[in-house]
């Protein structure tokens, strides 16, 4: 990703931008408790704001941000991190494709040599954390439900 961008004949330094969206997601995912698809949303609209604050405007910045953002998705990762954090990555089709895989194992479509109750448990076991993204706030929020 490139660190900057030209706007108006001045260059634009986009860490801060990106570090204050970055900031603001994992915050709200994990003292929140929030799925990812609303934490970046949220953050998306502070860094709007940011980026306006600047002088800066929006459609611009994003459209540069756009283009890179394509080629850095399409990059294949050579160094994965052993503690690279999920939480990010999952979001609202996870539960549903593990909702699905669940209801066809109990209608006994498991592939041969499956284990139709050990597959079924791993499932489950999957599908608790991915529906409450496991966060601290997560956990939290299901503490004071208990109350």
């Amino acid at each position: 990703m490139p660190r900057a961008f030209k706007f108006r004949g001045r260059t634009v330094e986009t860490d801060r931008f990106l570090i204050l969206h970055e900031e603001v997601e994992k915050t709200l995912i994990d003292q929140l408790g929030l799925h990812y698809l609303h934490a970046h949303q949220i953050a998306t609209r502070a860094e709007e704001a940011a980026v306006r604050a600047s002088g800066i405007k929006w459609r611009d910045y994003d459209r540069f941000m756009q283009k890179h953002v394509k080629t850095i998705g399409d990059e294949r990762l050579s160094k994965v991190p052993r503690d690279l954090d999920l939480k990010p990555y999952r979001d609202e089709h996870d539960d549903d494709l593990l909702r699905r895989m669940l209801a066809s194992v109990k209608a006994e479509k498991a592939p041969n040599g499956i284990k139709v109750r050990d597959l079924a448990a791993a499932i489950q076991s999957l599908r608790q954390p991915v529906r409450r993204h496991d966060t601290a706030g997560a956990h939290w929020v299901a503490a004071l439900g208990k109350k």
